[in-house]
């Protein structure tokens, strides 16, 4: 049951990034609402080289979640990603921090369920 449920939220996660992804280069969903300090700050994101180096990561970082052989690799990839949505929405649109911290919860207990893979990454 625990591996059905982790596979649904990794699927929706995962799901959720490839069309935020896709979004910032087909601009197909306009984006909510926010402060002008946020607006100003994506429009001037937009514009800039990093952009679509985001927009590819979240769309790599996504299928990769989806895929259980490649979950911690994704996790990897979304957890810089991530960061960078939390401090935007914490500093700039604290409206929606309540999301934020539901993708953190998903993406942490991902991160816990794969822990076993990332033992060579910390130890000498």
């Amino acid at each position: 049951m625990k591996k059905k449920v982790l596979f649904g939220l990794s699927l929706l996660f995962g799901l959720m990034m490839v069309n935020s992804g896709f979004n910032k280069f087909f601009h197909y969903m306009p984006y909510p609402p926010m402060p002008e300090a946020a607006t100003n700050f994506m429009g001037i994101l937009a514009d800039s080289y990093i952009w679509p180096i985001v927009a590819i990561c979240e769309i790599v970082g996504g299928i990769l979640l989806i895929i259980p052989k490649t979950r911690a690799l994704g996790a990897i990839i979304l957890v810089p990603i991530m960061i960078a949505i939390l401090f935007f929405h914490v500093s700039l649109d604290p409206h929606s921090t309540w999301m934020i911290a539901i993708m953190w919860g998903i993406l942490g207990w991902i991160i816990f369920e794969n822990r076993e893979k990332y033992i060579g990454l910390i130890e000498d």
